[in-house]
């Protein structure tokens, strides 16, 4: 009989479970849950208690709604038995993190704090805390601490001090009812074994922890502010445990819960990038993955620690034991087009895709697909949602530049396309300037699967071969893989996350080609999108900031609030 394991993918949007063949990563079955209560990024659930810009907000109970609807979803769909399911494994996006009582409540599911916005679980893309991490940085450059080098020189408003700060400045009365703050992925594994474990792929890449040093010193924080000197033995943990290990198995609660049997296996929590590598093959330095969606994940490995400027973190056994694993991104993707399609395409395109049968994207897409390299007249800086790599700045914003009268949808649509490709590039050619190599080029997530226009596009502008996950839900087979892992051999699975991948990491067969007179043409224009971005992006010209300065005053003078 067969062995099965299930990965299970907590996205922006929706989560999704894949039951996989564990030997062979065949795919048997899927199931996604979109979130009940999706992203609140303008009120909480009350109806009425309204949020403020840069907020991003998510519900937990929504994440048990996943496992509750999508597990016992793909069994039935398989005909699989509880019995067969060796191991269960999930990722997350990061960093994703909420406040919790000592039971593991979360804050947000008690009447006292449900109407307070930061009782709830802070989405990775939730960027208020932007004032904070600019004081983080500002003390941590000071102070010069060395920790900075690792995280490229900035530690973003995305990840966990930042937030944990922020909570601190706006709410201490959460603070100080939280006994813990924890990685939302961290807290699922705990509703599924019973025990929190923190693990070491969020701790090192959005935490500021190191595998041989640990956290920065409580100085260091209490130099951000005295009442978070303690704030990692309050707050956090400096027990973290290793990715490609065991958190426990599932307990009985849980079992009720998924219908699995109680003492599956369960792996260390991961997040939804970094559990990508093993699944398309990668298993040593030298190639790039981007994880593509509403944002990109850059992940990569490495022999040694590198100072990279602006990449996302430097964590050891990050990703794969016994390397460096590498992370860079981009924070505006998918969500740049789901954008300009909600906010400017006029209403005849959506006439025609609706006659043709077909999506707004697929009809624009095959608009810019007939237009030539550079026919636009157009480039962009893709910053609608600020720059994670390798500026580290949420307070950017996007530019257009090129636009005229005749310019059309399409020719914008395709201009924001290369504008991530671009990006794209910048982050590749950091890590080359900085000693860390690249020689292959993968790519997965929805975009990779579905958009051949932009896969080589990307191709063009990298001027490098890119292959394709042969898988559609490539975090979620990562996952499978790595709860296959926490099962180990004895019960069917694997001892180490690199043998899983060499059985059941695979990639599509078509690999993407570069064009050479595209490539020509693309390097004129990626060298005008670097001349934008270090115009814009390292100082010289502040406009966009200023704008968004006078745009908050403007909201508070509205309001009829003190402009400080």
């Amino acid at each position: 009989m067969a062995n099965y394991s299930i990965g299970v993918d907590y996205g922006t949007q929706s989560g999704r479970a894949v039951l996989v063949e564990v030997g062979t990563g065949k795919e048997v079955a899927t199931a996604v849950k979109e979130y009940t209560h999706g992203v609140m990024d303008e009120f909480l659930p009350d109806g009425t208690t309204q949020l403020e810009d840069d907020w991003a907000l998510q519900h937990p109970s929504d994440y048990l709604e996943v496992l509750q609807i999508t597990i016992p979803e793909v069994l039935k769909k398989a005909q699989v038995s509880p019995k067969d399911v060796i191991g269960v494994g999930i990722d997350f996006t990061a960093c994703t993190v909420l406040p919790i009582d000592e039971h593991g409540t979360p804050l947000c599911l008690k009447e006292e704090y449900m109407n307070n916005p930061h009782s709830y679980v802070k989405l990775w893309k939730h960027h208020a805390a932007q004032d904070e991490a600019n004081r983080l940085n500002e003390i941590a450059a000071k102070r010069g601490e060395t920790f900075l080098q690792r995280y490229g020189g900035k530690i973003s408003s995305e990840w966990l001090i930042p937030k944990v700060w922020q909570i601190l400045n706006e709410a201490p009365e959460i603070y100080q009812a939280a006994d813990q703050i924890v990685e939302a992925t961290d807290w699922v594994i705990s509703q599924l074994t019973g025990e929190i474990k923190r693990n070491s792929c969020t701790a090192g890449y959005k935490a500021i922890w190191h595998k041989k040093d640990g956290y920065p010193s409580s100085d260091f924080f209490k130099a951000l502010d005295p009442r978070l000197e303690n704030v990692v033995e309050d707050k956090l943990s400096n027990k973290i445990v290793p990715i490609g290990s065991k958190a426990g198995e599932i307990t009985e609660k849980a079992a009720k819960l998924t219908g699995l049997n109680p003492g599956t296996a369960i792996a260390v929590a991961n997040v939804d990038a970094h559990v990508s590598i093993p699944a398309v093959g990668i298993t040593e330095p030298g190639k790039i993955l981007m994880i593509m969606g509403t944002s990109t994940c850059h992940i990569l490995l490495g022999d040694e620690e590198k100072v990279v400027p602006g990449m996302c973190g430097v964590v050891e056994d990050g990703v794969i034991p016994g390397y460096m694993g590498y992370e860079a991104g981009q924070s505006c993707v998918g969500d740049h087009f789901e954008w300009f399609t909600e906010n400017c395409v006029p209403a005849r395109y959506f006439e025609e895709a609706n006659e043709r049968n077909v999506g707004i994207h697929q009809l624009l897409t095959e608009k810019a697909s007939n237009l030539q390299v550079g026919e636009s007249g157009l480039i962009a800086l893709d910053w609608w949602n600020g720059n994670r790599s390798t500026l580290v700045d949420a307070d950017l914003t996007g530019v257009l530049l090129g636009a005229t009268l005749l310019t059309k949808p399409e020719e914008i649509y395709r201009a924001l396309i290369e504008a991530t490709a671009y990006g794209t590039r910048m982050i590749v050619e950091t890590f080359r300037n900085h000693g860390v190599p690249i020689h292959e080029v993968y790519a997965c997530g929805g975009i990779a699967e579905k958009n051949a226009l932009m896969m080589q596009i990307y191709c063009d502008v990298l001027n490098m071969e890119i292959k394709i996950s042969a898988s559609s839900q490539t975090p979620a087979l990562g996952s499978a893989m790595f709860g296959a892992v926490a099962a180990g051999k004895e019960r069917g699975g694997y001892d180490h996350i690199a043998d899983a991948a060499k059985d059941m990491g695979k990639v599509k067969d078509d690999i993407y080609q570069p064009i050479k007179n595209n490539v020509d043409v693309y390097n004129q224009l990626f060298y005008e999108y670097v001349r934008l971005y270090d115009y814009f992006g390292r100082g010289e010209n502040n406009v966009m900031k200023t704008l968004k300065r006078i745009k908050k005053e403007s909201t508070l003078e509205n309001k009829g609030e003190t402009v400080c």
